[in-house]
């Protein structure tokens, strides 16, 4: 990449019917006024764990994308607070999950992340309902292993 900067800011959701119950994530991901989104199924599990599992979808697209200032938008109080450092992550089957973000989230040069009201955030609702409907796999470059 030239000198350029990549800015990107990504919308992400995570959807359970049941809780637990079929679960999805999706992300929808614009850098530089490209869109990319991103969706998958995660078979039987919690809705903060498809949260998170959207998250750390938008940070693993944003670092093969070379993003270099990222701005991530959710509906997830909890996870918005707990990535904050606000809130403690105290439910063993977040932790993994928790790691791999942070983990990913420290590659990122610059990473804001803001709660947005449910209704500012229909894209990446829209796709963690279509990943559920499409029984959708997320790609093989994707680590993700969520607690079912």
């Amino acid at each position: 990449m030239s000198g350029a900067d990549r800015t990107g800011r990504a919308w992400i959701d995570g959807a359970a019917r049941g809780n637990p119950g079929a679960a999805g994530f999706g992300v929808h991901l614009e850098i530089n006024g490209r869109v990319e989104t991103l969706i998958g199924y995660l078979g039987e599990t919690t809705n903060n764990v498809a949260e998170y599992a959207g998250l750390v979808a938008a940070l693993a697209l944003a670092r093969r994308m070379a993003v270099d200032h990222l701005t991530i938008f959710s509906d997830s109080q909890l996870l918005v607070r707990q990535m904050l450092g606000q809130y403690r992550v105290k439910a063993a089957h977040l932790k993994p999950l928790f790691i791999s973000a942070s983990r990913l989230r420290r590659q990122i040069p610059t990473v804001e992340i803001h709660h947005v009201d449910r209704e500012d955030n229909s894209r990446a609702d829209g796709l963690a309902n279509r990943a559920i409907d499409e029984r959708a796999p997320f790609p093989d470059w994707l680590e993700l292993s969520v607690a079912q």
